[in-house]
């Protein structure tokens, strides 16, 4: 069973396009370039939506971030995609800019991946999650992911993208302990 659902975290509009916290967006923008998908607004999924394939879609919800899980369910629902057919990609304070971990559930760390728990119910989803760091004060960390990232940090998190983007196929095969071991291996 691999991944049927790829949803991109982040905020909609050009004041946040080139923002740390829509990393999840850029990762989704990767994946339809090289695939050449064409991502359109369907209301009814409340985004930016693609076939990837026969069972796959991409989706980068039109809500705000605090919102994702409606676009996500909405979608998942429709299809008849269960959550561990899901993968949520979105930016991590917790790991340094261009580090990438791939895991299945966990924490309910952000806004984003709590609405989509509570939308969906439960936790069991897959979840790539980007490095964008920290900026060592907890007081700054809505300004830290709502500014772009310095030249430097955007080289690695698009590098990582790059290289997460690779895994496409194991992914989508449902091959994830060779996903985790070329992603980790690469970031240590």
């Amino acid at each position: 069973m691999g991944i049927k659902l790829f949803v991109g975290l982040g905020n909609p509009g050009d004041k946040y396009i080139a923002t740390r916290h829509n990393a999840g967006f850029w990762f989704i923008d990767q994946i339809a370039a090289q695939t050449n998908c064409k991502l359109a607004l369907d209301a009814k999924f409340f985004g930016l939506v693609s076939k990837l394939n026969q069972e796959s879609w991409l989706l980068k919800p039109s809500t705000f971030m605090n919102n994702s899980g409606k676009a996500v369910v909405a979608l998942a629902n429709y299809y008849k995609i269960s959550p561990a057919e899901i993968l949520v990609i979105h930016d991590e304070l917790d790991l340094p800019a261009g580090t990438v971990k791939l895991k299945l559930g966990g924490g309910r760390s952000g806004n984003g991946i709590k609405d989509i728990i509570a939308a969906l119910g439960t936790e069991d989803f897959w979840r790539l999650r980007l490095g964008i760091g920290h900026p060592g004060d907890k007081n700054e960390v809505v300004n830290y992911v709502l500014k772009a990232p310095l030249k430097n940090e955007k080289t690695a998190i698009d590098d990582s993208i790059m290289e997460s983007a690779k895994l496409l196929e194991l992914l989508l095969a449902g091959e994830f302990e060779s996903a985790m071991q070329k992603l980790h291996t690469k970031n240590e």
